[in-house]
């Protein structure tokens, strides 16, 4: 008997096969946005507090957020405007939780895991899940990221509000919904208040458009968009172009290895058909706001020099897009995918030594906590403080026991009183007479300072290089600590005549 003969007659109404249903985008899109915000929050406390050190900038922003919201405003009339909205931010941060080294850090970190999980949108939108949850993973571990992520600084939080722009960017591309634009818009310009060079990113978004070849309409609404960022932002950087002074330390582009190595890499990753869905293709995205923003500082370079790796610290948006994809791409190809999974194993092993060494306090330019325990170590109560030049006080300023017994010879109005960063300092006869009153000087010297034309500063290493030795220095990172003694002095461990003002402690 045969199979055919033995099969049951079907009777009845066939019905047409039903539609297979799409897998809902829930589950993934949760992973998408979790796995990545864990993995950069666990990044981000991992070793959090570097032996509890802190560096120049985050001193800075340690001890104006702690100032009144009032003092903050007329400081950023001197000085440091670009940052004031995020000086704002964090005195309100530290009202609620307290003024800790680890409230100071924190804010990155939870800002760093939000862009992370809106990288991991951004990819999934724009080339589907598992693209999405690479690109979300390689940001979270890009070594930039998490260096910022554990700073005590604002380029976590514009890197986390230009990618949620970014993303509302090309969500708004196919609704083309008014609201969408204004959220777009908003997020764009307080991204910008919080630092300036953001807007490059807004020239990136505007080149992805064009690429992309949108409709009328939708560049219609973005220009509008990008015509309220530029007026919103625009008496910021009036007003803080006369602060330019503030980035006369760079003498040329700062780190810029790191900003070619991405490059390179995500344009590398272009050779492969990424694919992608959606008006918006993922290279069309991904491929401006990694090179644009740059570029451009890059060039403006030629004029002035600006280029700082973390004033373009979102550019990173584009290469963990582009790897995402790439790494998405060769898993589909199966001949090539256990390959690409070993390489990508290489290269996390090969992250591992940068990963510990961005958790020392030797992983940033210097160590304000360094340098004011050497210059308790290496004062006597009473000894003179000198420091070369004066806006290199805030070195030592991160806290106050480490100079409280110490005199400093050219202060005339403290930084707090006077709504400055480093205070105010004497004329310059009145500083080389006070340092004659001190039989030992504790001079700080940041690493890399220059002699300045300034006659307090000529002053100040004139009287010393006449009248004082050095009798001991003290190498930490980022400057160099030095006892001076008078040549007169019957003892190095002398501290000031006892006939000098500064022997009380006096300020004159």
């Amino acid at each position: 008997m045969s199979l055919d003969e033995r099969a049951p007659t079907v009777t009845g109404t066939v019905f047409p096969p039903a539609p297979a249903r799409r897998p809902s985008p829930g589950p993934a899109r949760a992973v998408v946005v979790v796995a990545p915000l864990s993995l950069t929050v666990a990044l981000g406390l991992w070793g959090i507090r570097r032996k509890n050190t802190m560096w120049g900038d985050e001193s800075v922003t340690y001890q104006l957020a702690h100032r009144d919201l009032s003092q903050i405003w007329h400081t950023a009339q001197q000085v440091d405007l670009v940052h004031a909205l995020y000086y704002a931010v964090m005195h309100e941060v530290f009202g609620l939780f307290g003024g800790g080294l680890l409230t100071l850090r924190l804010p990155s970190v939870l800002a760093m895991s939000v862009a992370a999980s809106g990288v991991g949108l951004l990819g999934l939108r724009l080339a589907g899940p598992r693209a999405g949850l690479l690109a979300g993973l390689v940001f979270a571990v890009l070594p930039q990221v998490q260096k910022y992520a554990q700073e005590g600084r604002s380029y976590a939080m514009v890197c986390a509000l230009v990618v949620w722009a970014t993303y509302a960017l090309v969500v708004s591309v196919p609704h083309r919904a008014r609201w969408r634009w204004a959220v777009y818009g908003s997020t764009m310009l307080l991204a910008c208040l919080l630092h300036e060079f953001a807007v490059l990113a807004l020239v990136a978004h505007g080149v992805t458009l064009v690429v992309s070849r949108v409709p009328r309409p939708v560049m219609r609404a973005w220009s509008a968009a990008a015509a309220g960022v530029v007026a919103g932002l625009l008496p910021l950087a009036i007003l803080s172009a006369g602060q330019a002074e503030q980035v006369s330390w760079i003498g040329g582009p700062v780190r810029l290895q790191h900003f070619l190595v991405a490059a390179v890499v995500g344009l590398a990753c272009t050779r492969a058909p990424l694919g992608g869905r959606g008006p918006v293709r993922l290279s069309a995205l991904a491929v401006p706001i990694l090179v644009l923003p740059g570029l451009l500082l890059l060039i403006a370079s030629l004029v002035k020099p600006l280029f700082v790796d973390r004033y373009v610290l979102y550019s990173n948006i584009g290469v963990a897009l582009l790897l995402g994809a790439s790494l998405d791409h060769f898993h589909r190809k199966q001949q090539s995918s256990r390959s690409v999974w070993i390489a990508a194993v290489a290269v996390l092993a090969a992250l591992v030594p940068s990963s510990l060494s961005l958790r020392t306090p030797q992983s940033r330019s210097d160590d304000v906590t360094a340098i004011g325990a050497a210059v308790r170590e290496a004062g006597r109560p009473g000894d003179g403080l000198l420091h070369l030049s004066g806006r290199h006080r805030i070195l030592t300023a991160a806290d106050p026991e480490d100079t409280r017994s110490l005199t400093d010879l050219a202060l005339a109005q403290d930084p707090v009183s006077s709504n400055t960063l480093a205070g105010v300092e004497l004329p310059a006869r009145e500083i080389a007479a006070r340092m004659l009153d001190f039989d030992r000087i504790v001079v700080v010297r940041a690493a890399g300072a220059h002699s300045l034309t300034d006659p307090r500063e000529e002053a100040k290493t004139s009287t010393l290089r006449r009248h004082f030795r050095a009798y001991g220095t003290t190498h930490v990172n980022g400057a160099r600590v030095t006892v001076y003694v008078r040549d007169r002095a019957p003892s190095p461990k002398t501290g000031p005549r006892s006939d000098s003002p500064g022997a009380s402690g006096e300020v004159r």
